[in-house]
């Protein structure tokens, strides 16, 4: 896998993070960006972005240049470290312990770093130990004791914090009270590791632990006071321990600033230290996101680069203070692609302090692939030679960038399993899906395609807040999800796949659930990405033989809204457009043309009119049959509402027709012209012609272009010059559908179909 695929500026000697760090991947020096307020930095994008693939390409590059410490907030081995002694440790004390313990043993320019700010807070929450004797105690410090001082020949200084040697001090004066008698939690305990400390710190070093630890909530300005009140508020746990371990990491900070400050640090330290956050998205990263940009919200100052994953688009709901990120102001956004970073500043009027911590973010928008990274990295992998003249690659390329969408990781997978995949030129772009890959491993088999992406972009990243009840069904659900439209019928596939189960999920749940992991949301589809609803619509037609299950939540959805209609309920809702699905444009191209657009602000299945994806409950109902074999019922029932109302028809027409074609023979592009017979008048005919001419256009999973675009011209010109009222205002629809399909332009266009256009 090529690490770097898609980061090249990111990453050049000139790049973003070269800035960042002020030093490059080749070891000069750079002019730094920001400074010395930094803002934290967020990769945002769904799964399959690349966000730790970035991560992990830093490390490698600018580690051994500057001191950089890759972590992963999602990993158990914190949890599990923390395990034995609970009232001592905790996942955020260990990750702390981590970055210590790697840094005190870095090799690069200006060589290790100590941590006496930080060992002195974890040397105080060590008396949480479960005996709780002084020797327990002396045993939790040890784990430490290399953190506080470098390591130095024998005979030389050890530096200014401490005096002397601190290995083993502590040690031998806590099991002094060994052999006393002594309640487990005596205060004699703490009063003598505090005494400890202090017998050995230098003048300069207590001035430090009364500056950092003397500001400690409640201390007063003493530093012994700061330092019980975090062992108390760590022992008390819930949001008291979220304070004290956030108060830890400020002190690791300290201690990395005050490495460089020094003036042997201004004489031998280079660039800046920086830590990578992968899964920030987890409990663990949203606290240490929280604690930095809420200290430096608060006026601390560090040189720390702080870089952590974000699968949210907004970075993360906790950023804006309960308010809806669409209501607060929102964090200075860089998109690579649009060139250098934006200037960044913070806040500093007087409500700056009670600003939402999104004040403090700078969100790097992960890029997507362009056409001609794409095509390299699909040509780099064809292993035979092409006697058709490069037919079978442009149709792989063609069907990689539809189904990708341009997402990093999808490319490769698809790109991998097309090396030896020969495409039909008609070919549906999710035939690839079938198509084997083999990963890397020892006794690897190969298997299809779409599993080993439904595995890492869907199972291998649940949503951090999906309730663990749901972890089993979450896939299947989504599954079938893929034939929705909006929150209406989400709801009626929800109700019916999870009855019998006591705990249900709703639609705005799921939503919810795929705005947090990332996935973007469409007007017209309940699962807005593109790529992702084909793979999902492949494994729901393959879930059962001949495609049973696809046609059973087809039949539905279809049932359902034939109710509705039943009941008379022509529109689907009436009322004012708002929240979620709120509307930005419907209507038909001037002179009864191309729908313009679906657009929202923002939503999952948004509305047209007040919370459907549809303009009537009849034109969704159809759409449901279209596509579980009832394409002769749509074309009555298409024929029978054209004349006299062109516009409104071409805009139902659409909106049928943008569905998925169900898996096996494909006789579409035969029936659009005119080489199935078709029994019926001529109006009829066409109309029949036209629908499966509009569903190959609109299913956007097989090319078109100008055979299609003819066919499209052809049949509307027909129409047009029929004897019923409006027909002549055809014409320019003729004119303007034939432009787009040939183009491979969506009709209908929505977020998902508009931004494949987009990439194209």
């Amino acid at each position: 896998m090529c690490e770097d695929l898609g980061f090249e500026k990111l990453l050049s000697d000139e790049g973003f993070f070269a800035r960042l760090f002020a030093r490059s991947p080749s070891g000069a020096g750079r002019e730094p960006l920001y400074g010395p307020d930094l803002p934290v930095v967020l990769l945002t994008g769904g799964p399959g972005m690349g966000k730790g693939r970035l991560l992990r390409t830093v490390r490698d590059r600018f580690a051994t240049k500057v001191p950089v410490i890759h972590l992963d907030c999602g990993s158990p081995l914190y949890g599990d470290r923390a395990q034995p002694e609970p009232g001592a440790r905790s996942e955020a004390t260990e990750v702390l312990v981590e970055v210590a313990r790697r840094l005190s043993v870095w090799q690069g320019t200006g060589g290790s770093f100590a941590f006496p700010r930080l060992f002195t807070g974890l040397a105080v929450i060590a008396t949480g130990v479960a005996d709780g004797t002084p020797e327990a105690v002396a045993t939790e410090i040890e784990r430490y004791e290399g953190l506080a001082q470098k390591q130095r020949i024998p005979g030389l200084r050890t530096g200014d914090f401490w005096r002397g040697v601190l290995r083993g001090t502590i040690r031998n004066l806590l099991t002094t009270l060994s052999g006393q008698e002594l309640d487990p939690y005596s205060a004699a305990v703490s009063n003598a590791l505090l005494d400890a400390i202090f017998e050995r710190v230098a003048p300069r070093g207590r001035a430090e632990l009364e500056r950092i630890y003397g500001a400690y909530p409640g201390a007063a300005g003493q530093p012994r006071h700061g330092l019980r009140n975090l062992a108390a508020d760590f022992q008390a746990g819930g949001a008291a321990r979220e304070d004290a371990e956030s108060f830890l990491f400020r002190a690791l900070r300290e201690d990395l600033e005050a490495a460089y400050a020094s003036l042997s640090g201004y004489m031998r330290r280079v660039g800046r230290p920086g830590l990578l956050l992968d899964h920030a998205e987890s409990p663990l990263g949203e606290r240490l996101l929280r604690a930095v940009l809420a200290d430096r919200r608060g006026g601390q100052r560090d040189r720390v680069v702080i870089v952590g994953t974000a699968r949210r688009a907004d970075g993360g709901a906790f950023l804006y203070g309960g308010l809806p990120s669409r209501e607060a102001v929102r964090p200075a956004e860089f998109r690579p692609a649009d060139g250098g970073p934006p200037a960044w500043t913070r806040r500093t009027d007087s409500g700056a302090e009670r600003a939402p911590l999104a004040g403090g973010v700078l969100l790097l928008r992960m890029p997507v692939l362009t056409g001609d990274q794409l095509r390299r990295e699909t040509e780099r992998r064809q292993q035979r030679a092409e006697p058709e003249g490069g037919t079978n690659r442009r149709r792989v390329d063609a069907a990689v960038a539809r189904l990708s969408g341009g997402r990093p990781h999808t490319v490769i997978r698809l790109a991998d399993a097309a090396a030896s995949f020969r495409m039909p030129a008609d070919a549906n772009d999710r035939d690839l899906l079938a198509a084997s890959l083999r990963l890397p491993g020892d006794g690897a088999s190969d298997q299809p395609v779409a599993e080993v992406l439904l595995k890492e972009l869907v199972l291998d990243q649940l949503p951090v807040r999906l309730p663990t009840e749901h972890h089993d069904q979450w896939l299947d659900l989504l599954t079938h999800l893929s034939v929705a439209h909006d929150e209406e019928c989400a709801d009626v596939l929800l109700r019916h796949h999870q009855s019998g189960r006591v705990h249900h999920l709703t639609a705005h749940h799921v939503s919810q659930l795929l705005t947090d992991t990332g996935w973007p949301a469409c007007e017209r589809h309940f699962i807005g990405d593109f790529g992702l609803r084909q793979l999902l619509v492949h494994r729901l037609y393959g879930l059962s033989p001949d495609g049973a299950a696809w046609y059973a939540d087809h039949h539905l959805l279809r049932d359902h809204y034939a109710g509705r209609s039943a009941d008379g309920e022509g529109a689907q809702g009436q009322g004012p457009v708002t929240g979620r699905g709120a509307v930005q444009g419907l209507g038909a191209a001037p002179g009864g043309g191309a729908v313009q657009g679906l657009r929202t602000a923002s939503g999952r299945g948004g509305a047209v009119q007040g919370g459907g994806a549809f303009r009537s409950v009849t034109a969704h109902r159809m759409n449901h049959h279209l596509v579980s074999g009832g394409a002769d019922d749509v074309v009555r029932h298409l024929a029978a509402r054209l004349p006299g109302r062109p516009r409104e028809w071409c805009a139902e027409l659409l909106e049928i027709a943008q569905a998925p074609y169900p898996g096996g023979a494909d006789a579409r592009r035969e029936r659009a012209q005119g080489l199935v017979t078709v029994d019926g008048e001529a109006l009829l005919r066409t109309v029949d012609q036209l629908l499966h001419a509009v569903w190959l256009c609109e299913e956007r999973t097989r090319p078109t272009g100008r055979e299609t675009a003819r066919t499209l011209a052809k049949l509307l010109d027909l129409l047009s010059i029929m004897e019923f009222d409006g027909a002549g205002q055809l014409s320019r629809t003729a004119t303007e559908w034939s432009g787009l399909a040939e183009n491979e332009q969506p009709l209908l266009r929505c977020t998902c179909t508009q931004q494949l256009g987009r990439r194209r």
